[in-house]
């Protein structure tokens, strides 16, 4: 039997020496097991995940400091722990290694050897969906023995399809679209037209909310000249994983079904569906008759992890008689961690630079210094070991922290000196690049030196020179004669930020040289030029001795000697990395603070963000996030981050469809809330360091009038927001959007409950909703409105442990204003009139509606616009067709509300003007 006729079969463990060590036994029953994750509403930012439990600790086996406990040294601050139930449907549970033991697979028969059309669709909720790099899904094939057929994979959060006609090379295909991305649970699809009437094949790939469609195609099909085939090959098929001998990550998570069709909707050759079989089972049949046999590192199991987190303290305590002993213990998730006590992260180019040879292994930073002290520094430090620091005096240090890729740096004075030694490169390189970031309000009159490079090549110094007219670049042998010269007019480098470098190459007997100007966030000028000589290296950078009085105010910093000419080490850190989407970001600072945290929606496409300035990694994080407007939360199946961007959470099916007229869906009580505390009704957004835009609701409902001025009013509610955004152009439509969800008229549905012993039917749906998923209830009590209660997801708290008892409450906030118009789209392409009314009264018995539109264009007459939905007098109705003028036809379908749907009935016309319309019923 199954919960709730037996206990329900709760799981905890502690990460223990490298394992997870199942501790449920010394769990107590009578404190349950209690947790929350998300938020309460909308409006605020995540709170870290808590699960609180008490352990039995008579034996003081949960005392971290207790020498008698067998966990003693390996418990303490931050062991992770992880609580899940073992319940509902089961899957294939892979692990994302590239060994060839993960998945699941069924050796070669005759029905698996489709030279054809194929159709291939695969079901999973995976972790690594939007992994960078390439993840194996499913496929039939072996490199060994040229023994390639087909092979399905995720590149780049691309679908990817490689095929073979011979079992040697290969032919492939990427989706033209990324894959929509949400809470992680999706079914993919692809088919092969091997000859598609047009001397040439198509790939068409597809994703679907299950394996049982509906299908969505994902971009435009790949056309390619010239017909194909598919090699009949005698390696496996395999789910979960790919070819066995391929050195690519397989999928990990969980896979629930598969299905491999000989021809596009042809013929089922295999169908494993794992939702059915035994937890635990190592091999079993499809429906076709194949044998499956499940890999070793890999499980069938119906595990549902409920959180994961750390434990970070154990406080013990005990009853009066000192026979109860226990430790209460309150895990969180990683937001506590990493968002308290974090130190601010340096600025960008200081970030960059030490760190770039990690992106560009060829390069070697020599010396660098950033140059960021604070005011009364005397030396300028090198974050690159075995670097001395810079020698300064008479500098006003962190005079101007206006760069965006910078924190303060320091300005120079009349009578100021600079030195510093460059340390020899590791080996031998025939090259080098210097570089430099400056301000300087206007040239001086006369030319004077700004910087001196000095060199062990044929050019022992290379001199930079200023003057209002631009600059000027000198390099003089040992017996100080002039090697190179070469003048530039730039006076476009003056009042703004700029980059200078200049790098050698050796070439044969010649060294070739670059000077550059680069104008930070514009364009550059660069001359070239050789001469003939050894390239050396640098060895060392001076001023002049000292700096002359009409340089004062001339700022600089992030002075760097680097192995590699033309390097782009300061590319894109100078301003910060301003204009990368808030995805990228994401990954980007995940990726160099090791971080784990994966971003679920197209990177590419996700909102512009300003620069990055100094502050902890979580802020960073955070802002990106608002900009987005997405979701940033904790993942729950492991100790990590997960980031869902706003497009995602756009139009969803919905994931758990509940219905109150079936007993035990929903929990009492269902309390519907028609309050003010989502309410925002004049709303300015401010572009940090930019433009304001402001947008209010002066008409409509919830507008800024006050009640006795417009029944509609409810009274000023304003919000200021200040967002990291790239341009001033954002400001507005951020505006808008806010404003729009603080005007959303509905009534809220602030907590839904849903106890799972009482509907254990709902276990598979209520365990796979994440942050951000749809939820709706059919059939609201009569009391209560009629329509469809349409929520968002925002948090839950659950408890459980109870033996028969499991209760998930999720917080939620209207789906509505997250419905969003798209042209085209068969729901969401459909705009509103400006205004209609009902031009007659009408009954519940009627069969037409007469309809007036009062205000702009006349409803659409086209037949393929139609069905749609509208609204009435609160009665959601839907048309089916419009015939335009005094022929211009309803027929209505009563889906809640006042009416039953007619059956039968005559067309009904209404005399009149073009703008009058008849509304029948079918």
């Amino acid at each position: 039997m199954a919960f709730p006729q037996t206990p329900l079969d709760v799981l905890i463990e502690l990460f223990i020496s490298g394992a997870w060590t199942n501790i449920t036994p010394d769990v107590y029953t009578r404190d349950g097991i209690h947790i929350s994750r998300g938020r309460a509403d909308e409006a605020a930012r995540v709170d870290p995940s808590k699960c609180t439990l008490t352990l039995n600790n008579r034996s003081g086996k949960y005392s971290p400091r207790n020498p008698l406990s067998p966990y003693y040294g390996l418990i303490g601050r931050n062991t992770p722990i992880r609580v899940s139930v073992n319940a509902g449907d089961s899957y294939l549970a892979t692990t994302g290694t590239s060994s060839g033991t993960t998945g699941a697979g069924t050796p070669d028969t005759a029905a698996l050897d489709i030279v054809g059309d194929i159709d291939v669709r695969f079901e999973a909720r995976l972790d690594n969906w939007n992994a960078d790099g390439s993840v194996e899904l499913c496929g039939k094939g072996l490199i060994a023995g040229n023994q390639r057929s087909w092979l399905l994979m995720m590149r780049d959060r691309k679908l990817h399809l490689e095929w073979s006609a011979a079992g040697t090379t290969t032919l492939q295909a990427d989706s033209t679209a990324e894959l929509p991305l949400g809470s992680g649970h999706l079914a993919v699809r692809v088919t092969l037209d091997v000859d598609n009437g047009a001397a040439g094949n198509t790939v068409t790939f597809y994703t679907a909310p299950s394996i049982s469609g509906a299908w969505t195609q994902l971009g435009d099909p790949i056309v390619t000249a010239g017909t194909t085939s598919i090699f009949n090959s005698t390696a496996p098929l395999r789910v979960g994983d790919g070819w066995a001998d391929i050195a690519f990550p397989s999928s990990s998570g969980a896979v629930y079904a598969f299905e491999l069709r000989n021809g596009i909707d042809g013929t089922l050759v295999a169908n494993p569906n794992f939702r059915v079989q035994t937890p635990g089972a190592t091999s079993f049949a499809d429906s076709t008759g194949k044998t499956w046999t499940v890999g070793a590192a890999t499980t069938i199991s119906n595990r549902k992890t409920r959180f994961v987190g750390e434990v970070s303290s154990w406080p013990p305590r005990w009853d009066v008689s000192g026979k109860d002993v226990y430790t209460p213990i309150e895990a969180a998730g990683i937001l506590r961690r990493i968002g308290q006590g974090a130190s601010p992260l340096q600025s960008t180019l200081r970030r960059r630079i030490p760190n770039y040879p990690n992106l560009s292994p060829t390069v070697q930073v020599v010396a660098y210094w950033p140059m960021e002290e604070d005011r009364n520094a005397t030396h300028a430090y090198s974050p690159i070991p075995g670097v001395r620091p810079l020698n300064l005096t008479g500098f006003d240090m962190a005079s101007d922290d206006s760069l965006a890729g910078s924190s303060a740096l320091p300005a120079i004075r009349g009578g100021a000196t600079l030195s510093g030694k460059v340390p020899s490169p590791t080996g031998s390189p025939n090259q080098w690049h210097t570089e430099f970031v400056f301000f300087m309000s206007a040239g001086p009159t006369t030319l004077r030196t700004v910087l001196n490079w000095y060199s062990t090549g044929t050019v022992k110094r290379w001199r930079l020179m200023m003057d209002s007219g631009g600059c000027q670049i000198h390099g003089y042998d040992d017996d100080e004669n002039e090697v190179v010269t070469e003048l530039v007019a730039l006076p476009a480098i003056f009042n703004r930020w700029c980059r200078w470098k200049v790098y050698a190459t050796q070439s044969g007997g010649n060294v070739n040289y670059t000077i550059q100007w680069t104008i930070i966030g514009a364009t550059g000028a660069s001359v070239s030029g050789s001469y003939a000589g050894t390239v050396g290296r640098i060895s060392g950078v001076s001023g002049p001795d000292p700096y002359s009085s009409d340089l004062d105010g001339l700022k600089i910093g992030h002075l760097g000697v680097l192995t590699v000419a033309g390097t782009a080490a300061y590319d894109n850190a100078d301003i910060g990395f301003a204009g990368e989407t808030a995805g990228q970001r994401m990954v980007r600072l995940a990726e160099e603070e090791a971080l784990p945290l994966s971003v679920h929606g197209d990177v590419s496409g996700m909102e512009l963000v300003g620069a990055q300035r100094p502050d902890t990694i979580l802020n960073l994080i955070e802002d990106a996030g608002d900009a987005d407007h997405g979701i940033l939360y904790e993942a729950r199946e492991a100790i990590s981050l997960r980031y869902r961007d706003r497009t995602s959470l756009y139009n969803q099916t919905p994931a758990l469809a509940l219905d109150y007229a079936v007993s035990g869906h929903v929990a009492p009580p269902l309390e519907p809330v028609d309050d003010d505390q989502s309410v925002t009704n004049d709303v300015t957004v401010t572009r940090a360091g930019g433009s304001s835009a402001r947008a209010v609701q002066d008409t409509g409902p919830l507008n800024v009038q006050t009640p006795d001025q417009d029944p509609n009013g409810v009274g000023r509610y304003d919000q200021s927001v200040t967002l990291n955004l790239y341009n001033d152009d954002q400001p507005d439509d951020h505006a808008g959007w806010l404003l729009h969800l603080g005007t959303w008229y509905e009534t809220r549905y602030p907590v839904l409950r849903v106890n799972l012993a009482a509907a254990p039917s709902l276990i598979e749906a209520v365990t796979a909703v994440d942050l951000g998923d749809r939820i709706t209830v059919a059939h609201p009590p009569a009391w209560l409105p009629p329509d469809l209660i349409d929520l968002l997801g925002q948090g839950y708290s659950e408890t459980l442990g109870h033996p028969n008892d499991w209760i998930v409450e999720f917080n939620c906030t209207p789906a509505g204003p997250w419905n969003v118009g798209y042209a085209d789209d068969p729901v969401f392409g459909h705009a509103d009139t400006d205004g209609s009314v009902l031009a007659a009264a009408a009954t519940s018995t009627d069969t037409s509606l007469s309809v007036t539109v009062t205000d702009g264009l006349l409803w659409i007459t086209d037949p393929a616009e139609y069905p749609a939905d509208i609204r009435v007098g609160g009665e959601v109705m839907t048309v089916n067709r419009v015939m335009g003028a005094v022929h211009d036809d309803f027929n209505r379908t009563t889906t809640n509300g006042w009416g039953t749907a007619d059956t039968g009935g005559t067309w009904a016309t209404s005399g009149g003007s073009a703008s009058d319309y008849s509304v029948q019923g079918v």
